[in-house]
């Protein structure tokens, strides 16, 4: 190579854009799943099981 050329940087953009990607998708996918069984359900539950008790003192 003769001096003072810059060698052709091929294919590192589509690599680094597939990198950038894989990562979002994947990180975004296992933190939605973190929030679902780790924050959601549990409230969910609290929530069900205040009104089931609810229900049960007014039936009483």
């Amino acid at each position: 190579m003769p001096v003072g050329q810059i060698p052709a940087i091929t294919g590192k953009l589509r690599k680094r854009l597939i990198l950038d990607l894989s990562v979002a998708l994947g990180g975004g996918t296992a933190l939605g799943y973190a929030y679902w069984y780790g924050i959601h359900i549990p409230s969910v539950q609290r929530r069900d099981a205040y009104y089931a008790k609810l229900q049960s003192e007014r039936g009483a």
